[in-house]
């Protein structure tokens, strides 16, 4: 008998359409196989499913069986097709009526005792059932309420393979899984790390400010131990709040990954990713046989942070022009091409040399001019000329860190960020930008107006700093940002004055 189940697979962080058709037949010689482009994962799906079926009392004698995964062209991978083929056989051999299960997307791996074990990317499969319109999706338990924000379908958790077949069968109650949206935004919005836990630093502060409004990228230079690292950290906590498409994309990215934790249904708080500078450039961007997204898409809607920016290998440092200049990124292979969403803030941090003391007035620096020169053309000028703000960050006074006073809260910082962050989002609403470091030339021609000071000041530190085109338009956006700030529709000489401060590398001071 012929049976038909479906199902779903996962290409980059979309799902598409799988069609389960299970044939068994008495006669020929007893064997069982899987076609359709399945990779080993699910060719070993049917020893799962042999086992599962004799330890939950299901006597499935070994038959002519064949599986086949429709489309064919599509590759398959992972162990989420256990269930499917496991209720397929079920149809097939009569044991649940095929009616039973028309209209649901079943996803989901089998232990051999018979327990559903979650999957990845179920919130991409429940954005797929939602739009075939179907009667409802079946899943593991463990996944449920992360599908569960999908507005549309109905999601049927499930601890057990016993438990699906009494529910097909109509001796068994379930009920659609639910997710109050606005508590599980809330409540996975919380962050461990807050400002008022840094003490002095209140030009950097600023400057972290700046870029938290528009968006703007950020390199800081200083000594060990400055606190470099602890400020970076800080900055997911005064971005703006998520909203819920943003949450619902970043979810995603990390749901194809296996990244949620369980029965986590969103992730409402912007990501921050710091990896380590031996990573690779298919670590970063993205990669593989099969392309998974990297570094730079589980930072989408967040912070990547690269600590020691000169120690990473230059390949990875350039592989992240496009992401910065886009926003996505695009993975070509032979089996298939795919494009991940790579909208982040990029923080860096690196020493002004190799010891780290160079300007300190309490260390003395023992680097040589051509040591500082490798160690600061380790990083590109075109990357250099991708990030917006380049701060100074010098080592603490005792006085500061030994004072009782707790600095100023994130929550305080990010409601100040509020107002500016309206304008942009209402000044580029047509545009699908949110913020002034994504504005495009059109964008500056018509919203980055100058007084006639501020323009003379412009001109004047173009000549002697000898500014690239792609520096002139990055002061330009953070200038835009600052008047945002300060509630100002045009840029003034103290709006350009304080963008042209935050060029420190250009300005030649280290």
């Amino acid at each position: 008998m012929l049976s038909k189940i479906l199902s779903a697979a996962l290409t980059g962080i979309d799902a598409h359409t799988v069609e389960v058709e299970v044939d068994i037949s008495p006669r020929g010689l007893p064997h069982f196989s899987t076609v359709g482009l399945p990779d080993t994962a699910v060719k070993e799906s049917k020893d799962r499913v042999k086992a599962a079926l004799k330890n939950t009392g299901f006597n499935f004698r070994s038959k002519q069986t064949i599986v086949n995964l429709a489309p064919a062209d599509i590759k398959k991978e992972g162990s989420a097709f256990d269930l499917p083929i496991a209720i397929g056989i079920t149809v097939a051999e009569g044991i649940v009526d095929p009616v039973a299960v028309e209209g649901y997307m079943i996803s989901g791996e089998l232990s051999l005792d018979g327990r559903i074990k979650p999957v990845k990317g179920a919130l991409s499969i429940a954005i797929k059932a939602r739009e075939l319109n179907l009667k409802g999706l079946i899943l593991p338990a463990a996944n449920a309420k992360e599908a569960a924000v999908v507005s549309g379908v109905n999601v049927y958790g499930f601890k057990s393979f016993p438990d699906l077949i009494e529910f097909f069968r109509g001796n068994g109650v379930s009920h659609p899984e639910t997710v109050d949206i606005n508590s599980a935004m809330q409540e996975n919005s919380l962050y461990q790390d807050d400002f008022s836990d840094v003490k002095g630093q209140e030009h950097v502060k600023r400057a972290l400010e700046v870029a938290a409004a528009g968006g703007h990228n950020v390199l800081m230079v200083g000594p060990p131990g400055s606190g470099k690292t602890m400020l970076a950290k800080r900055i997911p906590s005064i971005l703006p709040d998520m909203t819920f498409e943003e949450a619902l994309q970043t979810t995603r990215i990390h749901s194809v990954m296996g990244l949620l934790k369980s029965g986590q249904p969103l992730l409402a708080a912007r990501p921050f990713r710091s990896p380590h500078h031996t990573l690779s450039d298919v670590a970063m961007v993205g990669g593989g046989q099969v392309p998974k997204p990297g570094e730079v898409s589980l930072s989408h809607n967040g912070v990547l942070f690269l600590d020691e920016l000169p120690e990473f290998k230059r390949n990875v440092l350039e592989v992240l022009r496009q992401p910065l200049e886009d926003g996505s990124v695009t993975i070509s292979r032979a089996v298939t091409s795919v494009t991940y969403p790579a909208s982040i803030m990029l923080i860096c941090a690196m020493n002004p040399c190799p010891c780290g003391y160079l300007g300190d007035s309490h260390h003395q620096c023992t680097c040589t001019h051509s040591q500082i020169r490798r160690y600061r053309q380790r990083v590109s000028g075109p990357l250099l000329d991708r990030i917006d703000i380049h701060v100074e960050v010098p080592a603490v006074a005792y006085k500061e860190l030994s004072q009782d006073l707790s600095g100023e809260p994130s929550e305080k910082i990010r409601a100040r960020l509020q107002n500016a962050k309206k304008v942009q989002v209402e000044k580029f609403k047509k545009d699908r930008i949110y913020s002034n470091a994504k504005m495009r030339s059109h964008h500056i021609k018509k919203y980055c107006s100058l007084l006639p000071e501020a323009r003379q000041i412009l001109e004047t530190a173009m000549h002697k700093l000898g500014l690239s085109a792609r520096a002139y338009t990055r002061i330009l956006k953070v200038s835009r940002t600052i008047a945002d700030l300060a509630g100002e529709e045009q840029i003034n000489a103290e709006h350009i004055s304080e963008a042209i401060q935050y060029r420190t590398l250009d300005r030649g001071e280290f």
